[in-house]
């Protein structure tokens, strides 16, 4: 009889993630824990149903009609299936609301962090415009257009699928990507007080949206970033007609291909002024902050998804008379891509509870965290958004020729996995954003708190793994002192400095954890994530190139 290879299954992402179910443990009161439980619970079934129907459908794109039967222009987009349940999940489980909620105060970060971990990869990402929904929302919380923010902010945060919106964010233009300030769409003031918007938008995410802000330049203004201002507009008018926007096509992916991108043209698109006329790249800051961690997040649901994967068919596999978990070289290469994950979820759990302590106010957050959540974002999404590629990469090389067949799913892990190091600013724009924040915070907040959870780990983890994490941030700091002056070479080693500072703060952040695990639960697991992630090397600088 011909043999048949089991197929492997998606175990439960919550119940059988080990690492977020010790985090959790640890970081989370069990009184929001509990409340949140049937929705962690919801969007797990959820994950495993996504990949169930993944498994036994074609694969699914969104379908741009330009004009309906009678000849009138409509730009009407059919969403997929995942697309359209998104909006009830994201709603009803408080995806984006349970970021903004003083009832879960100084943790509503890491609840809603928390979902976003567990809903991510079975989300086809509809988990984009939820982030830029977040981050918009959090733009919104400062807006001096209180008319404006007061009609919108309650849609944004909805608990309700039938009022919820999401919100795209239109910077990119042809003339580039992380260079807004070359921008081109103009904006004129209206006699009606209006402001209306002329231009082209290169790269739009979810083109479904509700609302979006956008950049564009008021007449008169100087040309560069400072002479951009920060609208805000909604995409239909009351009617139903789109507001001035054509859209020209759909963009032809490598991955996230049930995420519609346009390219549209905006002709007199009405908006409204967030703030002032000028400085909307500053205005638009508070949004990538946030977007950038949801980036973050989906990296780490990745690779939880590809690592749960993996062993599951390491377990169903045989070759050379046992199963592929118990060959030595495979169990050994996965422990050490267990290993890396598990250090880069504690350090994207950290900087989401620094992002709610310092939003909460009332004393919950204080000069040293936001300093520390400024200085810790671009290193997340930097490190963890490549290190995901990385892991997706060895999930197909994993499953054999299996994993270079489309059907099987695995390659859509690396493909959409492959965008995230690029949005919200590619790596090198990551690793110069942590050196600007460095010039105007210093490194000390960075070696401080990497000090301060090596010695809450003190006793509890071997002694040379504390000090090879302790030996690489204070490399980071002389090498960074060392080229104080000399901004060329700074620049050149941003990308060593900032991967050898996420790496030191992520290997302190888990001993710290590994630490209360042994003393707490008799858990050695983490102790031993710890061992094989030093033993991976922590520090990445070398000599000036």
């Amino acid at each position: 009889m011909t043999f048949i290879q089991p197929a492997p299954e998606l175990p439960n992402p919550y119940a059988n993630d080990r690492v977020l179910q010790s985090w959790l443990a640890r970081a989370l009161p069990e009184p929001i824990r509990r409340a949140a439980e049937p929705d962690f619970h919801a969007l797990a079934s959820y994950a495993q149903r996504a990949y169930a129907r993944q498994m036994t459908t074609a694969p699914a794109e969104p379908v741009l009609t330009r004009w309906d039967v009678w000849g009138n222009r409509v730009d009407r987009i059919e969403l997929t299936e995942t697309w359209r349940e998104g909006p009830a999940i994201a709603a009803g489980r408080g995806l984006v609301a349970d970021g903004h909620d003083p009832a879960f105060g100084a943790f509503a970060r890491a609840l809603q962090f928390t979902k976003v971990y567990l809903y991510h990869a079975a989300s086809a990402f509809y988990s984009c415009p939820l982030a830029m929904t977040d981050g918009v929302a959090t733009a919104l919380h400062a807006a001096t257009n209180t008319a404006l923010r007061d009609r919108v902010l309650p849609h944004l945060l909805s608990r309700d699928p039938a009022t919820f919106w999401v919100s795209g964010q239109w910077m990119t233009e042809n003339s580039g990507g992380s260079d807004v300030g070359m921008s081109e769409t103009t904006a004129r003031h209206d006699r009606d007080g209006s402001w209306r918007l002329n231009g082209r938008k290169w790269f739009t995410s979810a083109i479904n949206a509700e609302f979006a802000l956008a950049l564009a330049r008021p007449e008169g203004n100087a040309n560069g970033a400072d002479g951009l201002a920060l609208f805000g507009l909604e995409t239909h008018t009351p009617g139903g007609a789109w507001n001035g926007i054509t859209i020209d096509r759909l963009k032809d992916k490598l991955g996230t291909r049930e995420l519609p991108t346009a390219e549209i043209h905006l002709a007199d698109t009405r908006a409204e002024l967030l703030a002032g006329n000028q400085y909307g790249v500053r205005a638009i800051t508070p949004v990538l902050r946030v977007t950038r961690l949801w980036n973050a997040f989906g990296s780490l649901s990745t690779m939880a998804h590809c690592l749960a994967l993996t062993r599951d068919y390491a377990q169903r596999r045989k070759v050379f008379g046992r199963s592929l978990i118990e060959q030595p070289l495979f169990a050994d290469s996965l422990a050490g891509w267990e290993a890396e994950f598990e250090a880069a979820f504690h350090l994207a759990m950290e900087v989401a509870m620094l992002l709610g302590r310092v939003e909460s106010g009332a004393g919950a957050g204080d000069e040293r965290d936001a300093a520390l959540q400024r200085l810790l974002t671009p290193l997340a999404k930097l490190w963890i958004c490549k290190l995901g590629v990385r892991i997706a990469s060895e999930t197909v090389e994993a499953f054999g020729g299996i994993g270079y067949l489309e059907d099987s799913g695995i390659p859509l892990l690396l493909r959409d996995q492959q965008v995230l190091p690029i949005w919200e600013g590619a790596s090198n724009v990551q690793a110069l954003d942590f050196l600007r924040a460095l010039g105007k915070l210093g490194i000390d907040p960075v070696v401080n708190a990497v000090d301060a959870w090596l010695e809450a780990a003190s006793g509890g983890i071997p002694e040379n793994n504390a000090e090879a994490v302790h030996a690489a941030i204070l490399h980071a700091d002389t090498w960074l002192r060392d080229h104080a002056r000399d901004d060329d070479a700074l620049q050149a080693g941003a990308l060593r400095l900032g991967t050898t500072c996420a790496r030191s703060l992520a290997a302190a952040l888990l001993a710290r954890h590994a630490a209360w695990a042994q003393r707490e639960r008799g858990d050695a697991a983490p102790a031993a994530a710890l061992r094989r992630f030093c033993a991976h090397g922590i520090d990445r600088i070398i000599d000036a190139l």
